[in-house]
């Protein structure tokens, strides 16, 4: 996580909606299909008034082209390493453990700025900061299998400026960890954010480069391999600068690595513009990242994964990362990552900080945050692959994405940010269906404010809040009318719905 620095600025996208070409392109391969669109762009939305409530009328085309992929565990966590000391992760917490199960299995990463204040202690007791001990490892493999995880687990690096760690001391702490995690090692990171050590004072500002860095990785890398062969290793686990480090590294260190990490955040979480609003608006500097690090991946041949994300750095932005707009936007930003050719992401959190999406304190659940159900309806949604689709809602603030797999057949999210007017949704497929039904993320305020972005709590999934210990009782799933190769799905204002057809 980035203590001051921000990410590298790109320049921005004019939108991350479909243009006009693109729909109409859509548009067009639905029409040979035999499906064609009731609304066209320029007349999408209209008002119009449903059961005396007024509404706006909306469309959605879904079409056959692939845009993507979703795998399992695309969606995972990261938590700073100093928790393994905590022992936050032990088999025996049971709340934790379920929380995790209702989104995985999937991928924990630990690592963070705690990482570089972490020494492997062979003959230490366990349970002292700044010290990891095999006892303390063994209890975050107990807890792996207690979920069903597995684990990216980031060694010091830049401890070598002080001597404090080395290479044959990481060596030796992996080996020791891959023999307890075994089958839940997933690879090994090593450092965290390297591009920033000059910065933050590790090494001197003049001379710390990428070629300083590569050179430093390599040592470590190799003693790793040569102590634990075959184990994974990832890299550069980069805070922002694409161009300047991890593209350079990609190519640099190719056939050394098996997965490009990177991290990113939207802003600075003490930025007064860091707001709920701004959050739930397209970051076009996210898709001109993503394009440049799938460049990156491809080139060097392996899948890219943010290592660590979320909304705003230095813990995020009160009244937004702990808010509901965090729940709408992760559902956004982890189909953009998706789209844009990233093997899955991992959102950083853990204490009480405002973007963890699981609040703990002392070791215990103290908080389900509104982002953790915008995880976990996308994993409610499943893995697959991510088909075309185009939204015309006169410009609102409105998303949509489509999903198949042989298992699961066609699942469509449409996520309403626009914080005024309910839509009146017509889905058109380039299929004809017979069922379709639907489980929506809302938020109850209380009175007759309506659902708000900045609340902090009334989140609900299908109706039911989800408890501590990831315990969830949803009402049923709501059934939509199917008419041949449409679906019509009231998407209320500041909502989102899973919605399945068969």
């Amino acid at each position: 996580m980035p203590p001051e620095a921000p990410p590298e600025a790109l320049p921005l996208l004019p939108s991350d909606r479909p243009d006009p070409s693109r729909r109409q392109t859509l548009a067009l391969a639905l029409a040979a299909a035999g499906v064609v669109l009731a609304d066209t762009p320029s007349s999408a939305a209209t008002a119009a008034t449903v059961a005396g409530s007024p509404v706006v009328q909306a469309s959605v085309a879904v079409g056959p082209a692939p845009v993507g992929v979703v795998g399992g565990g695309f969606a995972g966590l990261s938590y700073e390493k100093a928790t393994v000391t905590e022992r936050l992760f032990t088999a025996a917490n049971a709340d934790l453990v379920g929380l995790f199960r209702r989104l995985g299995p999937s991928l924990l990463r630990l690592g963070g700025n705690t990482v570089e204040r972490q020494v492997w202690t062979a003959g230490g007791r366990g349970g002292v900061p700044g010290q990891i001990a095999p006892a303390d490892v063994d209890a975050l493999a107990g807890f792996l299998k207690a979920c069903g995880w597995r684990c990216l687990y980031g060694v010091n690096l830049a401890g070598a400026a002080t001597n404090a760690t080395s290479p044959v001391l990481a060596a030796e702490e992996v080996k020791y960890v891959a023999r307890a995690l075994g089958t839940s090692l997933a690879g090994i990171e090593i450092g965290n954010e390297p591009d920033l050590y000059g910065d933050i004072g590790y090494f001197p500002r003049s001379t710390w480069n990428a070629a300083a860095f590569e050179a430093l990785w390599r040592r470590y890398r190799d003693a790793i391999v040569a102590a634990t062969p075959g184990v994974t290793v990832t890299g550069p686990s980069t805070a922002g600068s694409v161009q300047r480090w991890t593209a350079p590294f990609a190519s640099a260190e190719k056939g050394q690595f098996e997965w490009l990490t990177h991290h990113y955040y939207r802003a600075n979480g003490l930025d007064p513009t860091s707001t709920a609003a701004r959050l739930v608006t397209p970051d076009g500097a996210l898709g001109q990242m993503l394009a440049a690090l799938k460049q990156a991946g491809t080139a060097a041949g392996t899948p890219v994964r943010l290592s660590e994300c979320n909304s705003f750095y230095n813990g995020g932005a009160h009244g937004a990362s702990n808010a509901y707009a965090s729940a709408l936007w992760g559902i956004d930003f982890l189909f953009s990552c998706a789209q844009g050719g990233l093997s899955g992401v991992n959102f950083h959190g853990g204490g009480q900080s405002a973007y963890t999406p699981i609040a703990d304190h002392d070791n215990a659940v103290v908080g389900v945050r509104p982002l953790y159900y915008g995880l976990a309806l996308f994993h409610l949604m499943g893995p697959g692959t991510l088909r075309q689709t185009a939204v015309y809602a006169g410009g609102r603030n409105v998303s949509a994405y489509a999903i198949t797999s042989a298992s699961r057949g066609l699942r469509v999210v449409l996520v309403n940010k626009d914080p005024t007017e309910d839509l009146e949704v017509t889905v058109y497929l380039h299929r004809s269906a017979t069922r379709a039904s639907a489980v929506a993320l809302t938020q109850l305020s209380p009175g007759a404010t309506g659902p708000s972005l900045t609340a902090t709590s009334d989140v609900r999934l299908q109706g039911a809040a989800i408890g501590p210990d990831g315990s969830w009782t949803p009402d049923a799933a709501e059934a939509l009318t199917v008419a041949d190769s449409q679906v019509k799905v009231r998407l209320p204002r500041l909502s989102a719905m899973l919605v399945t057809v068969s």
